[in-house]
Order: structure tokens, then C-alpha cells, then sequence
């Protein structure tokens, strides 16, 4: 019996002790901070600073441009693409407008869900770039679209290459004008997947052009 009173004693103590550790506003849970030595100037002192997690750094204008812009980009895609189904006659046409609208589709979410997450940036965006979307590089025209949704078979399959060619082109010229101008990580890995997955795209539709 003792030995349970023991330990029911010191139980209570451990529990106090963490209890003390805690402050009630949530400060145990912060992340740790650590104490650094500054190097003084010559002739000064060293000094100690504490250094902890900084704030991460607000996405930049081309950042936001390059998400907003994206978005108008792949709608446009979409439509091309959800012409292929009832209009094209190669299968591996059909088979390439299926994945540009299944992975474009996910990556419109990423970016409007990017977007709701960061609005200071969008509104410090517009402020300083009201008419960013006035040009979009690889863009098809209405007249180019009309003709698209007018033709069938092969004339079709070659008429969509090309303009989508052009369309993923177009893209990444806007990954080369964001790429490494600013720091948010999703961003800059959109604009990377958007890369190599386009680039890889461009070489499959120039090939079932060629053959």
C-alpha cells in the first residue's frame, strides 16, 4: 500500500511539474526558440539574439498574376479538349485531350484554393497590377475556336495539336516569367509541374503529328 501511495504521490508531482512548464496561453506549444552570437563590430562587444521560425515571406505580384493568368490558360485547354471526345478520329488524340482535361482540372482547384488562401497578396496584386490578365502567350483566338469546333475527324486531330501546341507554348513562357521570382512553395512547384509535364506533352503531340 505504501509503495502505491508512492507513486500516486509522485504521479501528481510529474503532472504538476509539466502543468507549471505550460503557460495558458498556448506558449508550450510554440515552436522552440534558440539563443545565437552575433559577432560584434570591431571594438563592440558580441551580443546574443534569440532566433526562432520567422514568418514566411508573402507571395510576390508575379506570383499571384502567374496563378490568376493559369487559370484562364487552362480553361481554355479544357474547352479545346472537351471537343476531342465526339470530334476526333485518332484514339491517341482522344487519349491525350482525356489526361490534359483530367490534370488540368486538378490543377485549376490548386490554384483557386491557393488563391482564397493568400487574399492580402491578390488584393496588394491588383493594386499594383490591375490589367495583368490583358495577355496570355499561347492563347487561342475566337476565330481559331470556332474552326476547331467546326471540324471532324483528322482535320480535327491536326487542328487541335496544333493549337494546343501553341497553347502549352504559350504556358511556359508564364513559367519562365514566375519561375524563381519569389519564394511561396506552391507556386513554384506548379510552375515546375506545369514544365515538365507541357514540355513532355509538346513532344508526344509532335510526334502523332510526324506519324
Amino acid at each position: 500500500m505504501r509503495n502505491r501511495g508512492a507513486m500516486a504521490v509522485a504521479a501528481v508531482a510529474m503532472a504538476a511539474g509539466t502543468l507549471s512548464g505550460c503557460s495558458s496561453d498556448g506558449d508550450a506549444q510554440a515552436a522552440p526558440s534558440k539563443t545565437v552570437l552575433v559577432p560584434g563590430r570591431p571594438g563592440e562587444p558580441n551580443r546574443t539574439e534569440v532566433a526562432g521560425p520567422r514568418e514566411p515571406a508573402e507571395p510576390t505580384a508575379a506570383e499571384v498574376g502567374f496563378m490568376q493568368m493559369m487559370i484562364t490558360h487552362h480553361a481554355q485547354a479544357l474547352e479545346m479538349s472537351a471537343l476531342a471526345p465526339d470530334r476526333a478520329s485518332d484514339p491517341r488524340v482522344r487519349s491525350l485531350a482525356s489526361r490534359i482535361d483530367a490534370a488540368q482540372k486538378v490543377e485549376i482547384a490548386t490554384m483557386r484554393a491557393w488563391l482564397k488562401r493568400n487574399p492580402k497578396a491578390v488584393l496588394k496584386a491588383h493594386g499594383r497590377h490591375g490589367a495583368h490578365h490583358a495577355a496570355m502567350p499561347g492563347m487561342a483566338t475566337p476565330e481559331q475556336l470556332e474552326r476547331l469546333r467546326n471540324a471532324r475527324g483528322p482535320a480535327f486531330d491536326a487542328l487541335y495539336l496544333n493549337l494546343m501546341i501553341t497553347h502549352h507554348e504559350g504556358a511556359l513562357t508564364m513559367v519562365k516569367d514566375v519561375l524563381d521570382k519569389g519564394t511561396d512553395v506552391t507556386v513554384q512547384q506548379m510552375a515546375r509541374d506545369v514544365q515538365s509535364t507541357q514540355l513532355a506533352e509538346i513532344g508526344r503531340m509532335k510526334d502523332i503529328l510526324d506519324h
